[in-house]
C-alpha cells in the first residue's frame, strides 16, 4: 500500500497551526492510515471529525484512539480549534449537543456519533435519532434522522442523491417460476435497464411526470429539465440495483393486499439522476453561503423556506421526489411489459428527503431523513439487504423517540476504498455463487462483506418495525465494473 503523509497545509485547513501538534498528527495519522488501509481523503476527513468533537466518548474505543489524544491535548492547549479567520462571522454551535437516540450504537462507527453530535449542537436542531445501520457521510451520517425547526431545511441533510428510494412489484407468479425461467428474467434486466453516472436513455414508456407545472417554476429547474429527460428510465452506480427475486409473505397480509405465499417480485433502489444531484449541490453551496457555520459544521447549513432559495429548494426537492417515483415506474413498466404480466401490488418509499412533520409534542418541525426510511404508525416501507442478504417489507411503528424512521438498509460497515483493497474479484464471485445469486455487473465496493449483518440490524430495530414479508434476492443488475479490477 502506498505510504499516506499528511502535510502541515492540509492540517492548517483542518484547524491545527501548531507546528509539533502538526508533526505529531502526520507521523500518527501515517501509521493509522497504514494499519487501517485508509485512503488519504478518508483519514482526512476522520481528522476533521475529531477535531470537531475532540471530547465525544465514541473516541475512546477505537482504532483512532491515538490521533484523538493528540488533537484533544492540542484542543486543551488553545481553549478550542485554532480556525483561520474569514471576513464573516460564524454562527455559532450550542455548547454541548442535545441528546439524541440511537439504536444499535454496537455496530456504528465514530464518525457517525461525532457527525450526529454535530447535528444536534445547531441552534435550530430539535430532535435526532441515529439509525442501527448508520455510518459517516457528509454532514449529516447516513442513517441521521434531524428535525429542525419548522421554517428551515438543510440541503445536505437531504442528500445529494434527492429522493433515493426503494420500489418493489410483486407479480402473481410462483417462485420456481425463477427456476424455469432464469434466462429470461436476466434478459428482460439487460434490455430494460440502463446504468451509470451520466446514464442516458432514449427509450421511454411513460414521460407523464414532465406535465408537472414545476418544471417551470424556476430558471434553475428549467435549466436542469432536459439532463432530467434524457435520465428517466436509468439507474445510477454504486449500491443502486434493480433485481428480480423471491418475497416470501408468511400470514395473508391485509396491508400488502397479498396472500400467505412465495412471490416472483421486481425490486429497485434509485433516486433523482443528475437532476437531483444539481439540485443538491446548487442549494447546498446557496446555504453555505447564507448561514456561515464552523467548520466542522459547514455541510449543515441551512436555508429559510420562506426566502426565495429556501422557496425554490423546496419545490425542486419535491419535484425530484415525483421524478424519482417515475424513474422507478418507467423501469419497472418495461419489464413487466416484457414479462407480459402486471403487478400484484407495488411498494415504494424514498429515504433521502425532508417532510413537513410534527414531534410527539405537538411541535411542527422538518424531519429529514438521510438514508432513513419513514415508519409512522401503520406505513409500509422497503428495507433491502445486501446483493446476497435478503431485505424487508416493513410496517413502522410510528415511534416517536425514532421519529418515525427506521434503517434504509444494512449500512456499510467498511468503505468503499477499503473493500477494493481488501477484497478481489474471485471473492466476490465465490459469495454470489456460494448464495445462489446471479450478478450481472457489480463492482468489488459492493461486496455483501463490506456491509453490516441486516439481521442485527433489523435485532435493533423491533421497536421500530414489523416485518410484513421477505424479499430474497435471486437476479441482480447493477452498473458494470472498473473492467481494470477484473483483471
Amino acid at each position: 500500500m502506498k505510504k499516506i503523509k499528511v502535510s502541515a497545509k492540509e492540517l492548517k485547513r483542518l484547524g491545527i497551526t501548531n507546528p509539533k501538534t502538526v508533526v505529531a498528527i502526520g507521523q500518527v495519522a501515517t501509521r493509522v492510515a497504514k494499519e487501517q488501509r485508509y485512503s488519504k481523503l478518508q483519514i482526512l476527513e476522520i481528522i476533521s471529525n475529531i477535531v470537531a468533537q475532540p471530547n465525544s466518548k465514541h473516541w475512546n474505543k477505537t482504532p483512532l484512539k491515538p490521533l484523538v489524544d493528540i488533537i484533544r491535548e492540542y484542543a486543551v492547549a488553545v481553549g478550542k480549534p485554532d480556525y483561520e479567520q474569514d471576513e464573516f462571522s460564524y454562527i455559532d454551535l450550542l455548547p454541548h449537543p442535545q441528546r439524541f437516540k440511537v439504536y444499535g450504537d454496537d455496530c456504528i462507527e465514530a464518525g457517525a456519533f461525532a457527525q450526529m453530535e454535530t447535528a444536534m449542537s445547531l441552534p435550530i436542531a430539535q430532535q435526532g435519532a441515529l439509525m442501527p445501520d448508520a455510518h459517516e457521510g457528509y454532514g449529516l451520517p447516513i442513517g441521521g434522522v434531524l428535525a429542525t425547526s419548522e421554517n428551515v431545511v438543510i440541503p445536505y441533510a437531504v442528500g445529494v442523491d434527492i429522493a433515493c428510494r426503494m420500489c418493489m412489484s410483486v407479480f402473481p407468479v410462483d417462485a420456481d417460476y425463477l427456476e424455469r425461467k432464469g434466462l429470461s428474467l436476466n434478459q428482460l434486466l439487460v434490455a430494460n435497464t440502463v446504468f451509470g453516472v451520466g446514464a442516458k436513455n432514449k427509450n421511454h414508456l411513460n414521460t407523464m411526470v414532465f406535465d408537472r407545472p414545476e418544471w417551470n417554476a424556476t430558471n434553475f429547474i428549467r435549466k436542469h429539465r432536459d439532463l432530467a429527460f434524457s435520465q428517466l428510465g436509468t439507474s445510477g452506480a454504486g449500491n443502486h440495483f434493480v433485481e428480480w427475486g423471491t418475497l416470501m409473505v408468511t400470514e395473508s397480509c391485509a396491508e400488502l393486499h397479498l396472500e400467505k405465499g412465495e412471490y416472483l417480485a421486481l425490486l429497485s433502489h434509485s433516486g433523482s439522476r443528475g437532476f437531483g444531484s444539481e439540485v443538491a449541490s446548487h442549494y447546498s453551496r446557496v446555504a453555505m453561503e447564507k448561514v456561515r457555520l464552523p467548520r466542522e459544521a459547514r455541510h449543515l447549513a441551512w436555508l429559510d423556506l420562506s426566502s426565495q432559495e429556501g422557496h425554490e429548494y423546496w419545490i425542486a426537492m419535491n419535484l425530484a421526489g415525483h421524478y424519482a417515483s417515475a424513474n422507478h415506474h418507467e423501469i419497472h413498466s418495461k419489464i413487466a411489459r416484457g414479462l407480459g404480466i402486471d403487478p400484484l401490488v407495488k411498494i415504494e418509499n424514498h429515504h433521502n428527503f425532508a417532510w413537513r412533520e410534527s414531534l410527539s409534542d405537538g411541535r411542527p418541525v422538518v424531519v429529514h431523513r438521510k438514508g432513513a426510511t419513514p415508519a409512522g404508525k401503520g406505513e409500509i416501507g422497503v428495507i433491502p439487504g445486501s446483493m446476497t442478504h435478503p431485505g424487508f417489507v416493513v410496517k413502522g411503528k410510528g415511534q416517536a423517540l425514532s421519529i418515525n424512521s427506521a434503517s434504509h438498509g444494512a449500512g456499510r460497515s467498511m468503505s468503499r476504498s477499503q473493500a477494493l483493497k481488501k477484497f478481489n474479484w474471485d471473492d466476490l464471485q465465490k459469495v454470489i455463487r456460494d448464495k445462489g445469486v446471479e450478478l450481472i455487473g457489480g463492482d468489488i465496493d459492493e461486496i455483501p462483506m463490506a456491509y453490516k449483518s441486516i439481521d442485527t440490524v433489523m435485532n435493533h430495530q423491533h421497536d421500530l418495525v414489523e416485518i410484513l414479508a421477505t424479499f430474497q434476492p435471486r437476479i441482480v443488475r447493477m452498473a458494470d465494473a472498473d473492467r481494470r479490477r477484473r483483471r
